[in-house]
């Protein structure tokens, strides 16, 4: 029996692009249908929780919970308010964060475009996770976020995800490019995979570098997709343009999960 696919886990990016021609989000139109009552949950308790326009605008609780402000904060409770009725777009070109600019999806060859759409999953606050060509209602939301009945979302959707994602990512082998935030949205210790690998970029001392995370991130789902890797040996080839590269001795590649290290090098 062949081994599944491999699978990137990834995690929304708070740059959007807006508007959309695809029609409204709907049941049935998604990767892992089993979840599509918890997002009508969280979809309707979004709407619900923006609550009815004001004259003065968005008071100070709805800026907590969206983590904005000004113009940013009006823009997302009027995006959040259309969630049922609003065009879509598929999430790849929904989302347009740093990690989403470097993988570049639209420049892809075909071929590396398929294998961004059959192997990428992107954990959301709002769908929980959606494959690239999902579509998706412009919004802000964070799985930090917490709506009323449901609490936080990153603990709400724990055991809704990794009941989800158990069948999905059985006897493959992921990466797993998710913040912290993100990574506790899900259980990978109750899923058998074949293999999980984090990734950690370092610099030429061996310190971990935040700065230029999601910049690598992004190019290295596109070296994944353009090689097809599945295995850490693959890496090999990796270059950036800003001097990581694979670092097979400060890795530790032993055992289900595995740590990839990407040091910088002169």
């Amino acid at each position: 029996m062949s081994r599944p696919a491999p699978v990137v886990l990834l995690p929304h990016s708070k740059g959007q692009t807006t508007g959309g021609d695809g029609p409204p989000w709907s049941a049935g139109t998604g990767v892992l249908p089993d979840l599509d009552a918890a997002r009508a949950t969280v979809l309707g308790a979004t709407v619900r929780a923006m609550g009815p326009p004001r004259v003065k605008g968005p008071g100070p609780a709805l800026g907590r919970l969206l983590g904005a402000q000004g113009p940013t904060l009006v823009a997302a409770v009027e995006a959040n308010r259309a969630l049922l009725t609003a065009p879509t777009r598929p999430a790849i070109e929904r989302y347009s964060g740093v990690l989403y600019d470097e993988l570049c999806y639209s420049s892809l060859r075909a071929r590396d475009r398929r294998r961004v759409d059959d192997r990428v999953l992107i954990l959301n606050a709002l769908l929980g996770v959606a494959a690239p060509r999902d579509p998706l209602p412009e919004h802000r939301l964070e799985l930090s976020a917490a709506l009323p009945r449901l609490g936080r979302l990153g603990t709400w959707w724990r055991p809704r995800l990794t009941a989800a994602l158990a069948p999905r990512l059985a006897g493959a082998v992921v990466w797993d490019l998710l913040p912290n935030e993100h990574g506790a949205a899900w259980d990978p210790g109750a899923v058998a995979v074949a293999r999980r690998f984090t990734v950690r970029f370092v610099d030429e001392q061996g310190r971990t570098v935040s700065h230029w995370n999601k910049l690598l991130k992004g190019a290295l789902v596109r070296f994944l997709a353009e090689s097809g890797a599945d295995d850490p040996a693959a890496l090999a080839p990796f270059r950036h343009p800003t001097g990581y590269r694979f670092d097979a001795g400060s890795s530790d590649l032993g055992g289900v999960h595995a740590e990839v290290v990407f040091r910088k090098r002169p």
